[in-house]
């Protein structure tokens, strides 16, 4: 039974080494993937994302400006619209024709 015992514990030793070099390696993948991300990242010239959010607050701000003056002008077209209707047109005279006698 003693080397039933020892064979076993030897396997239990190599199982527990191999385990070891494995997450060894799987750190050092895990590493080289992320530099390689970064460095694809970083190519891209990707935009981060503070200056995004700037951005973006900006583009809102700016829409809601252009929908106050949207706003603005349609109130400002109805009471032009309503002063036109308010004052009567006069009938303006035809301008005289000029007419020098020649023919063509």
């Amino acid at each position: 039974m003693q080397t039933d015992n020892r064979l076993l514990d030897d396997l239990a030793r190599v199982a527990g080494g191999a385990m070891g070099a494995l997450s060894g390696v799987r750190t050092e993948v895990e590493e080289l993937v992320r530099q390689r991300l970064e460095r694809l990242l970083s190519d891209m010239d990707l935009v981060p994302r503070e200056e995004f959010e700037a951005v973006q607050a900006m583009a809102e701000k700016a829409r809601l400006e252009q929908e106050k003056l949207e706003k603005r002008v349609a109130a400002l077209e109805a009471a032009l619209t309503e002063k036109k209707a308010a004052k009567p047109r006069r009938a303006k005279p035809a301008p005289a024709s000029k007419t020098s006698g020649k023919t063509a």
